[in-house]
């Protein structure tokens, strides 16, 4: 397992637990309120390595890998937005927390949000970073438009995973130069993208049925769409955190959550893209310590 320690240099604690009807691997560090950190794509729990160990003197962490990620359960479905929140809650139930805060970036803060509006009495707040909800503008940043191409943050690969056997075809066997050629172009700083994360996401991806469970989570767009649309009818009862980096997402983000929730606080990231937590890993754990401890 890769060597990741809290803020004391304890390793942190790896586990699995079946829930929800799939096996889920999880870890877990600290101590303290219970804290929930969701990953993106194509990444796992240990996105979030260079943060952990700034959190834990406050909190328990926990760190899963959403499923079909990582070294969870590959199964045939489940890969909507709603899902993974049961699976999310059905797990911190395991766990032994009946209440949790949740911290997501990328597809994690879709999979976060959902988790907020779907056990809004369970949650105690919510940080939603750097992402666009299906039906709420994902599509809009993906379209093949002048503005978007000249952009830097065009979302091509929105329609791209969203197709059929395509993706697989044509990435297996060069996950390692897709991976950290796509997450590289979406930094303010390409080196924060470093050899050990790309081993980490190109391992799991090649693993049978890797590349087909993160394009999964793509091609639930219009089931996602129709939760999102649901969900936004009813205001989040936490407060909220839209956190974004200067240079990608930005003020998107707390125009995404300002659709949710009246209790909107908003933090821009400057010298940052789109990979938060290994860019400035430093200032964002600060930032979600004085939100979380509030």
């Amino acid at each position: 397992m890769l060597d990741v320690t809290d803020h004391a240099g304890t390793p942190v604690t790896h586990g699995r637990k079946t829930v929800n009807g799939v096996r889920l691997h999880y870890v877990t560090a600290g101590s303290g309120p219970a804290l929930v950190l969701l990953h993106g794509v194509p990444k796992t729990w240990y996105y979030w390595h260079r943060v952990i160990p700034l959190l834990t003197e406050h909190f328990t962490v926990i760190a899963p890998d959403v499923r079909g990620f990582g070294d969870s359960e590959r199964p045939e479905g489940g890969y909507d937005m709603g899902t993974i929140a049961e699976d999310v809650g059905a797990l911190l139930t395991e766990l032994g927390h009946e209440t949790f805060a949740v911290a997501g970036e990328d597809w994690g803060a879709a999979f976060a949000y959902a988790v907020a509006a779907t056990f809004p009495e369970r949650v105690t707040k919510l940080s939603y970073g750097e992402m666009l909800l299906p039906g709420f503008g994902l599509e809009d940043w993906s379209a093949l438009t002048a503005d978007n191409v000249r952009s830097s943050h065009f979302l091509w690969h929105v329609g791209f995973f969203h197709v059929p056997d395509f993706p697989e075809m044509l990435i297996s066997g060069r996950e390692e130069i897709f991976w950290s050629t796509w997450m590289k172009n979406e930094t303010y700083n390409p080196a924060a993208i470093t050899p050990d994360c790309v081993a980490e996401w190109t391992r799991c991806s090649s693993a049978p049925g890797g590349l087909r469970a993160i394009f999964e989570v793509y091609r639930a767009t219009f089931t996602n769409i129709a939760l999102d649309e649901e969900w936004g009818r009813t205001k989040l009862p936490m407060p909220v955190l839209a956190v974004a980096s200067e240079l990608f997402i930005g003020e998107e983000t707390r125009r995404q959550m300002e659709r949710v929730s009246d209790d909107v606080r908003y933090v821009e990231i400057a010298e940052c893209g789109h990979s938060m937590a290994l860019e400035q890993p430093a200032e964002l754990a600060g930032v979600l310590r004085e939100f979380f401890a509030a």
